[in-house]
């Protein structure tokens, strides 16, 4: 039989999540309405002023990004907690952070792809010009799998304690203030016609960090709350 590569491994998992996602439309839709509600609401409550809204718009999106993905993130492991596959995993003789990688990127898949694709759709509200799209959307490529990875780590830690969602939302949250400044401030750049090369380039210096300790540390947190 031919033996399974790590890759494999993480292919497997990524298909296997994103199958339970598409069952659970309705998670998954709920993250995109609020996205949605949470950008729309602003326009109608500062009113029509363009100017006020092109500056407002970077902050914005980013932060309703943030919240969004925060909505999602209590489900990451407690499917598998509840029905005991989050037990058998860490029993399994492959590499947990292998696993957990592989729930990260499905997680991202299903809820930071969407808000990425339809940030430009919502951006056009704010009048945003089309070079302050295209840095928006190339932040989010980069911050919001980040917002997956550090938040998998809250998720981890909060496993199946009372009051976990807001326990979770006050972990997560300021580590994920540079994402934030990061994100804006390249949007920003560009719309005061500076370069956004500086915030775009730290944005992806911490998604290399994040993708080469956030497994691991997330695997350790499960096992602790597993104890």
């Amino acid at each position: 039989m031919k033996k399974s590569t790590m890759f494999d491994l993480l292919l497997l998992v990524v298909r296997r999540d994103l199958i339970l996602a598409m069952r659970r439309r309705a998670d998954v839709l709920t993250t995109l309405i609020f996205f949605v509600m949470v950008v729309s609401l602003f326009p109608l409550g500062v009113g029509p002023e363009m100017g006020m809204l092109r500056k407002m718009a970077p902050g914005v999106l980013w932060v309703a990004a943030l919240l969004a993905s925060m909505l999602s993130l209590g489900r990451l492991f407690s499917a598998d907690y509840l029905d005991g596959t989050l037990e058998q995993m860490m029993l399994a003789p492959q590499s947990l952070s292998m696993l957990v990688l592989g729930k990260m990127a499905a997680h991202w898949m299903v809820s930071g792809l969407p808000l990425v694709l339809m940030a430009p759709v919502l951006g056009v509200q704010f009048d945003m010009s089309a070079q302050a799209l295209g840095v928006l959307i190339l932040g989010l490529l980069l911050g919001t799998p980040i917002l997956s990875m550090v938040g998998a780590i809250g998720a981890a830690l909060t496993l199946g304690l009372r009051g976990g969602g807001v326990l979770l939302s006050l972990l997560v949250l300021p580590l994920c203030i540079p994402v934030l400044i990061f994100g804006t401030g390249a949007v920003e750049a560009v719309s005061t016609g500076l370069t956004a090369a500086p915030h775009l380039s730290l944005l992806g210096a911490l998604l290399v960090l994040a993708l080469a300790f956030t497994p691991w540390v997330t695997a350790q947190a499960l096992r602790i709350s597993m104890e």
